[in-house]
């Protein structure tokens, strides 16, 4: 079955358009990504492009020639706009309308028949540029882990090298001048190639907008929303990935329970929002003294908890009373507020080569607790071998909480 230009000409229109609402669609449902919606009003210009093209010979060149090709590479900058906003940067208003301005300059200096080549080639060359640009922006995110981001930097890279290839084989395909658009090949050639392109690159682009939306809520499901760091959940899943690391390389570890001090006097003296601000000062100055392996985490509503990585004993104990010592300093004065805050701190040190990391969050636990006991704003440490016994092998933080 032959499909002619013009069926073609008509599927890829209606495809555009129906592309293009998608992405707004979609954009309406999930207003955090507005990147969507800019690559929705992207397809919708290339449909209407393809419609004034479609009107030569029926309405003046000015709108079916020169205001088609100037929509058709608005199209593509839009597109890239999309990319820019989509990893938080602004638009770049004057470069989105570089290109379909001086398209517009070269086309009516070169006007005569002859010149038509040259006026192509910066079609051409100008569609080219936004789509690398296009790639270049999504590039520049790469860190962020989206598995979807390599396929659309390859695909507007590609998309943009195909465009760019049409403009040496102009002079072997026959461009016919004349009233009627559809007697060129190259309209064939054109709306094909743009037909699976937009096809693909609208499905991977919506793809990498849905994969940074589950992203995000991932990390928020594992993100404690008052101070950024791990919540419970996550401190838990980490712990046990952390435990797994340190038998395998046989190193010492220790493990640090964290409550801020009469933190409910806090909140009644000075209101909630002073309190929050403690917390965060709290998870603030921790991040500030752990190290890069070490494993920071919000255990309930004021304790905290840390695992320590490669540490010894005498490490361990220098750290816990850094952190002490640094909250005290950072938490006399918050928010403007004499708070004059403190954290008691239980410390067990493990260098068993087999261990139980719930026994040793339990242990550090009763640390914390005789820490209390004996004044505040200090650090104790478990006495290992003594309590070893009496503890069980199960999860026994839930144990300390109720205890407590």
């Amino acid at each position: 079955m032959n499909l002619d230009a013009n069926t073609l000409f008509l599927v890829t229109i209606y495809v555009e358009a129906i592309l293009g609402l998608l992405l707004i669609f979609a954009a309406i449902q999930n207003s955090d990504i507005r990147a969507v919606c800019w690559w929705g009003f992207a397809h919708l210009l290339l449909a209407m492009s393809l419609v004034m093209f479609g009107t030569r010979g029926s309405l003046y060149d000015a709108i079916s020639v020169d205001f088609a090709h100037m929509t058709l590479m608005l199209a593509f900058a839009v597109t890239w706009s999309g990319a820019r906003v989509f990893d938080g940067r602004k638009p770049l208003v004057y470069w989105l309308l570089a290109g379909p301005i001086l398209w517009f300059v070269v086309a009516h200096l070169l006007a005569d028949k002859t010149s038509l080549d040259i006026v192509f080639l910066t079609s051409c060359l100008i569609i080219a540029g936004y789509n690398w640009l296009t790639g270049y922006e999504f590039w520049r995110g790469r860190s962020e882990a989206l598995v979807s981001r390599w396929p659309a930097i390859f695909m507007s890279w590609a998309y943009g090298s195909l465009f760019l290839m049409c403009a040496p084989l102009v002079n072997l395909l026959p461009w016919e001048v004349g009233n009627v658009a559809f007697e060129s090949v190259w309209l064939v050639v054109l709306s094909f190639q743009a037909l699976l392109f937009s096809i693909a690159t609208a499905f991977i682009l919506l793809a990498m907008a849905k994969e940074r939306t589950e992203l995000r809520h991932k990390i928020a499901a594992l993100i404690d929303p008052l101070t950024g760091i791990a919540n419970r959940r996550s401190f838990l899943t980490g712990a046990e990935k952390m435990r797994l690391r340190l038998l395998a390389g046989k190193r010492p570890s220790a493990v640090l329970v964290i409550d801020l001090d009469q933190f409910k006097t806090v909140n009644d003296r000075f209101g909630h929002a002073v309190g929050d601000c403690v917390l965060r000062q709290f998870a603030k100055t921790a991040s500030s003294v752990l190290r890069a392996g070490d494993l920071l985490g919000r255990i309930g509503g004021e304790e905290f908890a840390c695992v320590l990585s490669n540490a010894d004993s005498n490490v361990a104990y220098e750290i816990a009373e850094k952190l002490r010592s640094g909250f005290a300093e950072a938490a006399v004065s918050v928010d403007g507020y004499n708070v004059k805050a403190t954290v008691s701190i239980g410390l067990v040190a493990n260098h068993d080569a087999i261990f139980d990391m719930s026994e040793l969050l339990v242990l550090a636990d009763r640390a914390l607790y005789r820490a209390k006991e004996r004044g505040r704003n200090r650090v104790e440490v478990a006495d290992q071998q003594r309590q070893r016994k009496t503890v069980p092998s199960h999860d026994l933080v839930a144990q300390a909480r109720s205890a407590a």
